[in-house]
């Protein structure tokens, strides 16, 4: 009886300890991070969907920074379906936006998009503040909404920014339509400005007036496989996001990401990325 009590006795305080070790692990974590309750909405790419974001969200989970992941569904006429649920005072929550029609190449409809998610989760939720992560064509939308929106003080306020792979000044395919194809020997200047612009483009900055001046902090992501290109998106296109916010924003930097793994479609499945973002966004 005396062993068996004494073997009981042992399972009880192997349980503690790990329970208690359990606990202190988890708050170890969650101390890393700040405990916000502002949503982080991702966009994907051109012909892509919410799938593209995952590895990052899930990067973000296994960190430790959220438990709360939504999903948000834009039909082509702009009608937004909401998957999950997000509770009161939800820790960090993350939303996938995912676009049916993506390979929308109407830059402004990017923006309606973005818009109409941000105005459903500020419906339902009473949400005051987001953060935006996009990339590739994902970051037309966050340009285009603080196009539309960047004044707009009765919309949630966008407090971080983090762009991947952007392709702001242009695309080189020859099937782009004209208003989207980088121009021939574009070169920037120290601030970021192109000395030649497509359509697109002239109409992004515009953003240069509706940008809030020292409230959105800027990580702008390219990658570098060799030549100063991802491999589908020159990097002078990505950095051509200077001109756009770095005047008014409260912080810009920029990181760039080399070798292989830097190639366009892998640096949303890039370790590199997940952490660099991961600090940025949520690191106290």
């Amino acid at each position: 009886m005396k062993k068996s009590h004494i073997g009981i006795g042992v399972v009880i305080v192997i349980v503690i300890l790990a329970i208690i070790g359990g606990a202190v692990w988890r708050q170890q974590k969650h101390s890393k991070y700040v405990q916000s309750t502002t949503p982080t909405l991702f966009f994907h790419g051109g012909g892509s969907s919410y799938h593209a974001e995952e590895h990052m969200v899930n990067a973000v989970k296994k960190a430790g920074v959220t438990s709360t992941v939504l999903r948000a569904d834009v039909a082509n006429n702009g009608k937004v379906t909401l998957h999950g649920s997000m509770h009161k005072g939800a820790i960090n929550p993350i939303v996938e936006v995912n676009y049916d029609n993506n390979r929308q190449l109407d830059f402004n409809k990017h923006g309606e998009y973005a818009t109409n998610v941000v105005k459903a989760l500020q419906k339902r939720y009473r949400i005051t503040k987001i953060n935006m992560v996009g990339h590739s064509l994902g970051n037309i939308s966050i340009i285009y909404y603080m196009l539309q929106n960047g004044k707009n003080q009765n919309m949630p306020q966008l407090q971080k920014q983090v762009d991947i792979a952007g392709h702001f000044a242009g695309l080189n395919f020859k099937q782009v339509p004209a208003a989207i194809q980088q121009p021939v020997g574009m070169k920037l200047n120290k601030d970021g400005k192109p000395n030649e612009m497509n359509a697109t483009y002239r109409q992004m900055t515009e953003v240069r007036q509706t940008y809030p001046k020292g409230q959105v902090a800027v990580l702008n992501i390219i990658g570098d496989i060799g030549n100063h290109t991802d491999g589908t998106v020159d990097n002078a296109s990505s950095l051509s996001l200077k001109y756009l916010v770095a005047a008014r924003a409260k912080s810009y930097r920029v990181l760039k990401i080399t070798g292989k793994d830097a190639q366009h479609s892998k640096l949303h499945n890039n370790a590199q990325v997940d952490k660099a973002l991961i600090n940025f966004l949520w690191s106290k």
